[in-house]
This record gives C-alpha cells, sequence and structure tokens, in this order.
C-alpha cells in the first residue's frame, strides 16, 4: 500500500525515544521527513545519523517542550528548513505520578504543563501551515484518559484533555480539510515503563500479570504497532477519517477481563 507521504514534514514531539522513536522511524521508512522535537539531544542527534545512514533524511530540534516560547521555535525552525508542515505528531509526556492525595495543586499545575499545554502550543503555531498544506494532526493519548490509573490525576487529566482537543479541533479545522484524530495505547514496552516495572519487588511477575489481562496474544504492543497506525492516520489513505480515537491496545481497554484466561 502506497501511504503517499513521501517527502512530506512531520513533526514528532518526543520523537527520539519509546513510542515517539517508533513513530519517527515508521516517518522515515515511508519516506516523509520526520523532525524530531525533544529535549534529549544525544538520542536525538543519533537516532537522525542512523536514519541519514540508511539513506532517510531526519532533522533534530532540541526543544523543552514545556515552555511556549521553545515550541514556537521548533515550528520556526522547521519552517526555516523545509518550508512546510504536512503533519502534527503530539507525543512527548510522562506519566509523572500526580495523585490526588500524593500531589498538589502546584504539582498538578506542573504536571499539565508537561503533558498538555504543548500539544496546544504546536499546534496553535503549526496551523497557517497545516492550513496551507491541507495536513493532519495525531495526539498521542493514553488509556489512562479513559480508564483511570490511580495516584496519576495530572497526567490522566492531560490525557483526558488531548481527547476532547481532539474532537474539538477535528470540528473547528473542518472548514481547512485539516484531519485530527487521537491514538490510544494501553500497555507498550517503552524505557519509561520499563523503569516503572523495575520499581516492583518481583518485576517479572508483575510483567505476567499485566500481559494476561491483554486479550489479544497476551502480550504488550510494539511501539511499531503505535506507530503504523499514526502513519497511517496522517496519510491519503486515511483521507476521510477524523475526530476518532483509535485505540491500538490488543482489546485491553473494551474486551471483557473473562478474556484473559484464553489461549
Amino acid at each position: 500500500m502506497n501511504l503517499g507521504i513521501q517527502n512530506k514534514v512531520m513533526i514528532v514531539t518526543g520523537g527520539s525515544k519509546g513510542i515517539g522513536e517508533g513513530i519517527t522511524r515508521r516517518v522515515a521508512e515511508e519516506g516523509a521527513i520526520p523532525v524530531i522535537a525533544s529535549r534529549a539531544k544525544e538520542t536525538g542527534e543519533s537516532l537522525v545519523e542512523e536514519l541519514k545512514e540508511k539513506g532517510k533524511e531526519a532533522y533534530f530540534i532540541e526543544a523543552e517542550l514545556s515552555s511556549k516560547e521553545k515550541c514556537r521555535y521548533v515550528v520556526d525552525k522547521t519552517l526555516k528548513k523545509y518550508g512546510r508542515i504536512d503533519a502534527l505528531i503530539n507525543n512527548a509526556g510522562v506519566n509523572d505520578g500526580v495523585g490526588l492525595e500524593s500531589g498538589s495543586p502546584e504539582k498538578f499545575l506542573e504536571s499539565l504543563n508537561k503533558n498538555l499545554y504543548h500539544y496546544y502550543y504546536l499546534a496553535h503555531f503549526s496551523l497557517d501551515a497545516l492550513k496551507k498544506s491541507r495536513g493532519s494532526i495525531v495526539n498521542i493519548s493514553s488509556k489512562t484518559a479513559v480508564t483511570g490509573q490511580g495516584n496519576t490525576s495530572g497526567y490522566a487529566a492531560s490525557k483526558g484533555a488531548q481527547l476532547a482537543l481532539t474532537r474539538e479541533w477535528a470540528v473547528e479545522l473542518l472548514p481547512y480539510g485539516i484531519r485530527v484524530n487521537a491514538v490510544i495505547p494501553a500497555e507498550v514496552m517503552t524505557p519509561l515503563y520499563e523503569r516503572w516495572i523495575n520499581t516492583f519487588k518481583d518485576p517479572e511477575e508483575k510483567l505476567k500479570e499485566i500481559t494476561q489481562n491483554i486479550p489479544l496474544g497476551h502480550r504488550m504492543t510494539t511501539k511499531e504497532e503505535i506507530a503504523s497506525m499514526v502513519v497511517y492516520l496522517v496519510s491519503e489513505q486515511a483521507s476521510h477519517i477524523t475526530g476518532q480515537f483509535l485505540f491500538v491496545d490488543g482489546g485491553y481497554v473494551h474486551l471483557d477481563r473473562a478474556l484473559a484466561g484464553l489461549k
């Protein structure tokens, strides 16, 4: 299937690690140009060099995305380099464990600043370019937005707001042909997830307990599977899909937990 995204310019936030890295690689594999916006300079530049060695173009912009000014900087630098933006893939964030009991009003606001505000900032500053390209936006959310998790009010609130903004922007941007969708992962093995698993007394047993509750294959979703959905959504093949929440989770959120016992 030809996705029709060759040479298109796509900003991928947090694009050097975890799910973002998977998205960056998939975008490049399909012949588009990923612009990695991240504060992780070493991994970002290393990924760009690796892709270039494979004949793929990529570009890294070092930026702390909790800063409104840095978000504007990412957009301006992308436009200076390439003169266009065809897709914005909002992905950067961290499940920081700011809960109702364990947190504070100050930490809650900090969590929103780390996980939510830059989704709006980047969309706002990219809007003129996206209008010109009739591009698209994909917001990476989380199952915590619809299931809750416990002890993560800031992150869950941010992820829920991202879903609300997905629908809101899909409506507002209809006149410009800009499509807006959200991808919702559940259990995906990333460096951050691995770090969390390793906080348990028996990480292997905890991981087994989690995967037993994933109906399809009793395994974690891979970052490549998330990336494939994202790249499809920004492609011409998804030209009539907007305002949708796509769960890529092996049935984790919606299928009956009784299925955990099936092989």
